[in-house]
């Protein structure tokens, strides 16, 4: 008898012991491949996305107007610096983010087109919540740049534009990354050149050696 209430007793321990180590290995780590809740997404893995299909990357003179520039081919590249267990806020370094400047277009008075689009000091710093929020920062003393050459009759004009910082969103739904009308300031360049420049583009899909990302 008093065997099996000490197994029974053992039993019991183990029972209310087993909850408290399930959530720690269920909740993964903030970054994870194939699914949610999946492999996580190892320190030092390259992440890349280029625009969604269907959509455009565009840089217009107003966050309502539609007078600009616009590319529909864009990419970025960022590598995983830490990505701790869910809920938490793993960080990037965002060391490539290109446009192809064939596939730009403006309809800004004056502009025949876009001879390039150039993302300058990088890397950036990256973070990306657990609640889907994404953050872009420049290194510590510098800042986010974006030089936009422009072609006109009469010749080159080069527009430089920066912003403190950008801030985006992640969806799992198509592993996919937006900003909308994130707001670069000119600091040099002719009339041509707007004086503020809204950003909006929508990254999708995220992949990490070809298996999408999930946030967790």
């Amino acid at each position: 008898m008093r065997t099996r209430t000490l197994l029974t007793l053992v039993g019991a321990v183990a029972a209310l012991s087993l909850p408290a180590a399930v959530p720690a290995s269920a909740a993964g780590s903030v970054l994870t491949t194939g699914s949610a809740g999946g492999s996580a997404a190892a320190v030092g893995d390259v992440l890349t996305a280029p625009l969604a299909s269907g959509t455009s990357a565009t840089l217009y003179s107003s966050a309502t107007g539609t007078s600009g520039v616009t590319c529909t081919t864009s990419q970025f590249t960022a590598t995983v610096t830490d990505n701790p267990a869910a809920p938490g806020t793993a960080t990037e370094k965002v060391t490539a983010h290109t446009f192809d400047s064939s596939s730009c277009s403006s309809n800004v008075s004056g502009v025949l087109g876009v001879n390039s689009i150039t993302v300058d000091n990088l890397p950036y710093n990256a973070t990306v919540t657990s609640a889907g929020v994404v953050t872009v920062s420049p290194a510590s003393g510098s800042t986010i740049q974006t030089t936009v050459k422009l072609r006109t009759l009469l010749g080159t004009v080069t527009c430089v534009y920066q912003a403190p910082s950008l801030t985006g969103t992640a969806s799992n739904a198509d592993n996919s990354i937006s900003f909308t009308n994130q707001q670069f300031t000119k600091t040099s360049g002719s009339s041509l050149c707007f004086s503020s420049g809204y950003f909006t583009a929508k990254y999708a899909p995220v992949t990490d050696n070809g298996a999408k990302v999930f946030v967790n």
